[in-house]
């Protein structure tokens, strides 16, 4: 036969990437894999001394990077970056203040809140709305969390924003649909980085997690990296307003 079905690309050269929450972690290894797909990735992110050097270490790979200070939280800001579109935009960015629920101080919910569910709301309808006036399609990718579709330990705040950016791409995926604008999350279970070896370190904590998780390890940052790509590119044309769970079969049961 001479008309086999042919997969569809994972190039990214010429594409223009927004990853945000980019100077450490997840982010980090976000904005590595749609670099090294050849896309141009704009790195953004508080801290501007730390971003500067994965901007250069990125450089230094033959990839093509700039740095953005930013702070998600101020929807100015945001809407400030988006003054050309951008055909891929990954929300990496995200807070965790977890304690018990009766223990919740107004001033840690409205933190967690402000970031993780306000900013990437916000975040979102900035590159929608860029998108849809330069009449381009593009994709959306929140890293999310599978607490977004479960219940943790002292993460009742935490649960409800991530829960509540699930429910926020199901609705926006509908609206942006015919614009061909696909937007969806990632919900990875714990995944080793500098912020979780707290998690990691406690010996009570950490048997809860290897309980749940099925296979025989906790995550690598690695393991998000072919989500991200495959979200990103054309391989996942037909894709919009779902979760991908990397969480090591904590969902299944």
């Amino acid at each position: 036969m001479s008309d086999l079905p042919r997969t569809p690309s994972f190039d990214l050269t010429g594409r223009r990437a927004l990853v945000t929450g980019a100077s450490s972690g997840i982010g980090l290894g976000c904005a590595a894999a749609l670099a090294e797909a050849g896309a141009h990735v704009v790195c953004a992110a508080r801290r501007a001394e730390v971003l500067a050097d994965v901007v250069e270490a990125m450089k230094v790979q033959g990839w093509s990077a700039e740095a953005m200070p930013l702070d998600q939280s101020d929807i100015s800001a945001v809407d400030a970056a988006f003054d050309a579109p951008f055909d891929i935009v990954v929300n990496s960015a995200g807070l965790a203040r977890h304690g018990p629920a009766l223990d919740t101080r107004t001033e840690d919910f409205d933190a967690v809140v402000a970031l993780n569910l306000r900013g990437a709301y916000f975040l979102s309808t900035a590159a929608a709305r860029a998108l849809t006036q330069a009449g381009k399609p593009g994709s959306i990718i929140h890293i999310s969390s599978q607490m977004g579709h479960v219940g943790g330990v002292d993460r009742a705040v935490y649960c409800a924003t991530k829960h509540g950016v699930e429910g926020m791409v199901k609705a926006m995926a509908i609206e942006w649909g015919k614009a061909n604008i696909r937007i969806n999350t990632i919900c990875p279970t714990f995944i080793r980085t500098a912020l979780t070896e707290k998690s990691f370190e406690d010996p009570e904590r950490f048997a809860w997690i290897m309980d749940k998780i099925k296979l025989p390890r906790v995550g690598e940052v690695e393991d998000i990296m072919g989500a991200v790509l495959f979200l990103a590119s054309d391989a996942s044309a037909m894709v919009t307003g779902t979760s991908m769970l990397i969480d090591g079969g904590w969902t299944a049961d």
